[in-house]
Formats: C-alpha cells, sequence, structure tokens
C-alpha cells in the first residue's frame, strides 16, 4: 500500500543517512579575499589637503558651502504659486482664523443675495 498522493520512488530516501546525533555535512566555504595594504580612511576622504589643514576642517568647511547652497535655492522666488506659499507660510495663526473667517462671511452675503434675487 503506497501513499495516493505521492509518487511511488521517493528521493528522500536514494543517498545513504547518517548516524543519530551527528552534525550535516558542512558546505564548501569560500575563501577571504587578501586585504589590500595601506592605512585605513575615512569615508570620502580622499587624499589630505594640499593646504596642510586637517581633514576634519576641510569637511567642515565643504558643510558649511553645501548649506550656504541649499540656503539660496530656498530664498530663490519660484513665482506667484512661490510667493503665494511664502505669504501664506508668514501667517500667524490668528491671521489665518480671521481669512477664513472673512471669506465665510463673504459666501454667506453671496448665497442670501442670489437668496433674495430669486425670491422677487
Amino acid at each position: 500500500m503506497g501513499n495516493i498522493c505521492g509518487k511511488e520512488d521517493s528521493e528522500n530516501f536514494s543517498q545513504p543517512g547518517r548516524v543519530l546525533g551527528s552534525a550535516p555535512p558542512q558546505p564548501q566555504r569560500a575563501s577571504v579575499p587578501p586585504r589590500v595594504g595601506g592605512p585605513p580612511r575615512t569615508l570620502g576622504a580622499s587624499a589630505p589637503p594640499p593646504d596642510g589643514s586637517s581633514g576634519a576642517a576641510d569637511a567642515r568647511r565643504r558643510a558649511a558651502e553645501a548649506a550656504e547652497a541649499r540656503a539660496q535655492a530656498a530664498s530663490k522666488s519660484s513665482g506667484k504659486l512661490g510667493s503665494q506659499l511664502a505669504a501664506q507660510k508668514k501667517q500667524t495663526r490668528n491671521e489665518t482664523l480671521q481669512e477664513i473667517s472673512n471669506n465665510e462671511r463673504r459666501q454667506r452675503d453671496a448665497d442670501e443675495a442670489a437668496q433674495a434675487r430669486s425670491h422677487n
């Protein structure tokens, strides 16, 4: 009597087994590549600066230049929408609420005027 869901010849037992408690065979390991010589370097540091300054000072200078470039790019006007966004960002919470309230009042007044015109 065989298994009705499987095939008759099972590949599980085609190889010789091992003794209970023994470890499975270990796969072949790759050798570690040899080390490249030279002193260790910090990431991003290609060579010491020619003027003799330290690498930390040079990195600080480059970071400051990048921050200035980002600040200049952010301060550039991006047209009408950019100026509107800048004006909106400068508004305080109370100014924003006051503007919304004024818009609602104008909308109500316009609706009341339309309602009065439609009844006459």
